[in-house]
């Protein structure tokens, strides 16, 4: 009687049963200590990446109110990137990189930053005139989206005239078609920093920076109505009474300064020709 002899298929390689898997190969390594908080962090991470496609690790970690880090290891553990929309971004130019601002309403700025606010973030968005620095228009919002920084820009463009120019950083939010297309509805330039550049829209940075410090933890106000006063005095203050180093007074009064040696300088010019013509 002749004995069956059994063949065994040759042992796939990991670079196989990953494939297979449909994970990366460094997953079959790793000895997770924490499986379940790993899995259920996948599943938060995918949760913000179908409403969020392009999101990196870092806006993904601010959405969740985690560690970047922590979502960072899980996005590579779980071979996860952000979708890639196919669209070609916008060239838009550094318009003011060389540029000599002479008068107000001829450039703006605009940024928005978080604030930390009983174990979540409130978003704060404004609008800066690059020649006056005077807070122009603001908006504060639980999320960092387009309708922030469009919201940010319409408050200021209800109380003021259109800049020539509007100048931000390379965020998804002011690339926006929403943000943009008002840009062009209002026949406004824009301007954009450099990629990893921020010193190219610095004097945002600069206002965040001396405004907490001033406005104190946002975890002292109760209630979110409290909070957002407080933001809307804090900017009063900044504009009219706090002397900005580089203007040597505040905001507001350098361009009621401004204003009246604009105004002298035309009464003067009329007053010579007036002479001449006598």
């Amino acid at each position: 009687m002749a004995t069956a002899i059994t063949t065994h298929a040759p042992p796939k390689s990991k670079t196989q049963l990953a494939r297979e898997l449909g994970v990366c190969r460094q997953l079959l390594y790793y000895t997770p200590t924490l499986p379940a908080k790993d899995m259920a962090l996948k599943a938060q991470i995918d949760g913000v990446m179908e409403k969020h496609a392009a999101y990196g690790h870092k806006r993904i970690a601010m959405e969740l109110v985690v560690n970047k880090k922590r979502v960072l290891r899980v996005m590579k553990l779980f071979h996860l990137k952000p979708k890639d929309t196919g669209a070609k971004p916008m060239e838009i130019p550094n318009r003011i990189r060389s540029m000599l601002v002479t008068h107000p309403h001829e450039v703006w700025v605009s940024d928005f930053t978080y604030l930390p606010y009983h174990n979540s973030f409130v978003y704060l968005a404004t609008v800066e005139d690059l020649f006056t620095r005077k807070i122009l228009g603001w908006s504060v919002s639980v999320r960092h989206t387009a309708g922030l920084v469009t919201e940010s820009l319409l408050d200021a463009l209800t109380r003021h005239h259109r800049p020539e120019i509007f100048h931000s950083d390379q965020g998804s939010e002011y690339r926006s078609d929403l943000f943009l297309g008002t840009l062009a509805q209002e026949k406004i330039l824009p301007s954009m920093s450099e990629k990893a550049s921020p010193t190219q829209n610095g004097h945002q940075e600069s206002f965040y920076s001396q405004f907490k410090l001033e406005l104190g933890h946002p975890d002292c106000y109760e209630t979110m109505g409290e909070l957002i006063e407080a933001i809307a005095i804090q900017i009063h203050y900044y504009n009219t009474a706090r002397i900005h180093t580089a203007l040597k007074c505040a905001p507001d009064i350098f361009e009621k300064r401004f204003e009246f040696y604009q105004l002298t300088t035309v009464n003067q010019k009329v007053l010579s020709v007036e002479k001449m013509g006598t």
